[in-house]
């Protein structure tokens, strides 16, 4: 991709993450500018105008499923790359189906946001794997989606999946399980 002209947004809430990030997106030729919440995203946004974006599924006080379809009303121009350090199935679907060029579950680099907003379209050849997910993956999947369902409304979610409101909590604090 071009680095001409090409302006960056960075929506985080982890600081170290983005200052990191960022200076080696400028390092190789981006104009890059940084947010830390929604309201902070869409004001840089409509300053900015940005060509490219990057936008972490879990803000500290909303969700980056929310804020995208408002980033790409300010400039539906941009290419979307949705990051997660809580990736599930349901969330990858529903970033691609509200305008996001692909996503990404971190920890990532430069170069993999960088590859990510080249991608255009599927990978027919990708490999599949070779075991299905875990008993525990699933688990954690079907609560990450019902949460979606609700808004991230923790006390829907609870009730919803008939599970007590802090035993919820507790399982969202942990680290996606791994397949």
């Amino acid at each position: 991709m071009q680095t001409q002209d090409q302006r960056l947004l960075i929506v985080d809430d982890d600081d170290v993450f983005c200052h990191v990030l960022s200076r080696a997106l400028t390092r190789r030729g981006y104009d890059v500018k940084v947010a830390h919440d929604a309201e902070q995203a869409l004001e840089i946004a409509t300053s900015f105008s940005p060509s490219l974006a990057t936008l972490d599924l879990k803000l500290e006080h909303s969700s980056g499923l929310k804020l995208l379809p408002d980033l790409l009303k300010i400039a539906p121009q941009c290419r979307v790359v949705v990051l997660t350090g809580y990736s599930s199935i349901a969330t990858a679907v529903e970033a691609i189906k509200l305008g996001a060029v692909h996503y990404l579950c971190k920890p990532v680099d430069a170069d993999d946001v960088i590859a990510a907003f080249d991608h255009d379209g599927g990978d027919p050849d990708i490999e599949l794997a070779d075991n299905p997910p875990s008993i525990n993956r699933i688990t954690w999947e079907h609560i990450q989606k019902v949460l979606q369902e609700h808004d991230g409304n923790i006390s829907a979610t609870a009730r919803a999946l008939g599970m007590h409101r802090r035993t919820l909590q507790r399982k969202l604090q942990k680290r996606p399980v791994r397949r």
